[in-house]
């Protein structure tokens, strides 16, 4: 596909065309502007770099991390360590240092995150904070006492040209962040913020998702640090006080430091604010205020100045382009599914699965085999049990009896993530399909494997998606499920549970989702379970039914004998499909 090769490639030059814009305008500035203003502009560097590590576990992974200007504490620390012992490898070595070392701390002040969220988590990082400041004011940094002034790199020892030096470090960490955002973390980070459980059913690790946006957003809060030790020579503890990351935590959710440009736009006014302050005579301690005020506009309307600019610009693309909805209007049999064998062997088999909260047994005793290559269908009234049993087959409801097995390999105590990665994948009723990702960028992260462009094409033209460039917060609700289906399918999974697939479509679009789905054993060579409460989509889609009512298996078998059995209409009376 040349074209899709060309538009990739495009992709892939853009950022670095624009990065070397942005260094030739940086060298422009660091020869042009004023001697102080060279020192402010080093200066709005430092804290876009640690604005734009913030943007990664606050804006993207969705994380409250109050510690960030510890964590440049910390790489300064090193820097300055590094300088009074004249460690070989000169400046540029001891800022990469320094940052490797705040990741380490990163992740060790993460790990009270995979158990704490929201409030909790923000007390935990700004206890950290306190605690780390109180520590650095008592103990000093390394040369501080002795006034041993650290030692910049040749070549980038005057002001303005440790200012270059700054602008090359905030490209270096722009880009790394770029591809790092499009790469599988970066997909993880955002999945992981709009929903654990989505992304756990991926084979995603959630707490390596969130470790990893620590571990990144630290790195860079101690590159940052570094350079603060190399701009200023000496470092100080008042440099990084709690209040400061406190105002920088509320300068990143204004700004949408998610987005580079917001973060490098975030970190010049982190020095126009106190600067324009300074200039009309107010303390500069009021730029705490003014920056809180808009942190509080931030969360309160619920969007950032970066993502509001952009929405209002795709919106004006949508209207020009049309609606993204492309709900199952190709036709399937254009295009047979290609012949598979299937041995008719169970592939999953479930003994006496039971689930108890308290004393109101969810599940009685299931016991039910999958064959290779069939789609069963699961069916019962509300309350019946049928989202239960998925929790405990898929990992979710650890706490049960009996048994299941894959492939002849037993999961019982495997985690989501574990059950996932051996081949037994499941979709939500409820939406898990983040938005803040394009449909190409979902469905890469959730297949967990290689893709080409036209495997993609393929499969979203097959279940009615848009294009795979789509960004899925510009798509209704029954087009993400539609495309959570496609991502799960082209994971090639041993077995795909569906539940409720078809929310969000229409009746029409019930059937013809089921003609679709009937195809999938043959051409992806996945199994399916099926659980739906529309019985028009279970019969055009299903060989067998299996049928839950109060937690135990009420019928079994081919659906013409289940949806005849007496005992199953009973079950469903008042139940429109079957009046």
């Amino acid at each position: 596909m040349p074209r899709a090769n060309a538009s990739r490639t495009l992709r892939i030059l853009v950022p670095f065309l624009v990065t070397a814009g942005g260094i030739l305008v940086g060298y422009a500035l660091s020869v042009g502007l004023p001697g102080y203003f060279v020192f402010l502009g080093t200066s709005a560097i430092v804290a876009a770099i640690a604005i734009l590590g913030l943007g990664i576990v606050t804006g993207s992974a969705g994380m409250i991390a109050l510690c960030q200007l510890t964590f440049a504490a910390v790489g300064a620390w090193v820097v300055a360590g590094l300088n009074v012992i004249e460690a070989p490898g000169g400046f540029i070595v001891w800022l990469v240092l320094g940052g490797l070392a705040a990741g380490v701390v990163g992740i060790l002040v993460g790990l009270p995150a995979l158990r704490l969220r929201g409030v909790n988590l923000a007390v935990v990082t700004l206890g950290f904070a306190a605690a780390a400041d109180v520590t650095l004011v008592q103990i000093q940094f390394p040369g501080s006492v002795t006034g041993t002034s650290i030692v910049r790199p040749e070549g980038f020892g005057t002001d303005r040209e440790f200012f270059f030096l700054g602008i090359l470090v905030l490209a270096a960490c722009g880009i790394i962040v770029y591809f790092l955002q499009r790469g599988r973390w970066g997909s993880s980070w955002k999945a992981v913020a709009f929903s654990e459980r989505g992304t756990a059913s991926t084979g995603q690790s959630v707490p390596g998702a969130k470790l990893t946006a620590f571990a990144v957003s630290a790195t860079l809060g101690g590159i940052s640090g570094g350079l603060i030790a190399g701009q200023v020579g000496l470092a100080f503890a008042s440099s990084f006080s709690p209040i400061q990351s406190l105002a920088l935590y509320v300068l990143a959710v204004m700004s949408g430091a998610h987005l580079i440009d917001m973060a490098i736009f975030g970190g010049i006014i982190w020095i126009v604010v106190p600067e324009l302050l300074k200039r009309w005579g107010v303390p500069q301690d009021w730029g705490f205020v003014v920056f809180g005020v808009l942190g509080v506009q931030a969360l309160t309307s619920g969007t950032n100045l970066g993502t509001g600019i952009r929405n209002l610009w795709w919106k004006r693309a949508l209207k020009k382009g049309g609606t993204a909805t492309n709900h199952l209007t190709t036709d399937v049999s254009a295009t047979p599914a290609p012949q598979r064998t299937f041995s008719g062997e169970p592939i999953l088999v479930v003994r006496d699965l039971s689930v108890t909260f308290g004393k109101v047994e969810a599940l009685k005793q299931v016991s039910f085999e999958l064959a290779e290559g069939s789609v069963l269908g699961l069916i019962g009234p509300n309350g019946a049990g049928k989202s239960t049993l998925v929790d405990a087959l898929t990992g979710f409801l650890p706490q049960h009896t009996g048994s299941v097995t894959l492939d002849g390999r037993a999961l019982d105590r495997l985690s989501p993530t574990r059950r996932a990665r051996l081949g037994l994948r499941r979709t939500f009723q409820q939406d898990r399909v983040p938005p803040s990702l394009t449909i190409d960028g979902y469905v890469r992260f959730a297949a967990r494997r290689r893709l080409t462009a036209g495997e993609i094409a393929e499969a979203l033209e097959f279940f009615g998606c848009p294009p795979a460039s789509t960004r899925l917060a510009s798509v209704d609700v029954g087009t993400r499920r539609l495309v959570e289906v496609a991502a799960n399918v082209l994971a090639r999974p041993r077995v795909l549970l569906l539940d409720e697939p078809a929310a969000g479509l229409s009746h029409e679009e019930h059937v013809d989702l089921g003609r679709r789905l009937t195809q999938v054993p043959a051409r992806f060579g996945t199994s399916i379970i099926l659980i739906e409460h529309d019985l028009d989509l279970v019969r055009s889609t299903c060989d067998s039914i299996m049928v839950l009512d109060f937690g135990s298996v009420l019928a079994s078998g081919p659906q013409e004998d289940v949806l005849a059995d007496p005992a199953v209409i009973k079950a469903y009376m008042g139940e429109t499909e079957l009046l």
